[in-house]
């Protein structure tokens, strides 16, 4: 069995480049305001507030979360050694692309909701 790169692996890492790409740019949030961002994020999807993101999208999230800290997910490591982190790599690559992408939208959507304070 060999390590192939089939369309799902391509679009995952065009995913995660164009987002990386795009984060690398003058005055594009930092790993630290994204990940702070991400309570209020999910907090406002589920909500409903912010409709950038809808539900099975976000379901879609956490299940790849689940899945890769899945205890299920070591049978194919087991199984098949380093190829087995194949299926792994595909699912972390889309959740961190998908990771950046949404929130950089939600910090730019948020910046252009009206101030409650006055």
């Amino acid at each position: 069995m060999s390590a192939r790169f089939t369309p799902q692996r391509i679009a995952a890492f065009r995913a995660l480049w164009r987002a990386i790409s795009a984060g690398r740019k003058p005055g594009a949030p930092t790993l630290g305001e994204r990940a702070s961002a991400l309570p209020r994020l999910l907090g406002a999807s589920v909500a409903g507030r912010y409709p950038g993101l809808g539900r099975g999208r976000l379901a879609l999230f956490v299940l790849a979360a689940a899945y890769l800290v899945s205890p299920i997910d070591v049978i194919p490591e087991l199984l098949f050694n380093v190829f087995g982190l194949g299926d792994d790599a595909v699912v972390a690559l889309w959740l961190a692309g998908s990771f950046l992408g949404e929130t950089e939208r939600y910090l730019g959507w948020e910046r252009e909701q009206p101030s409650l304070g006055g």
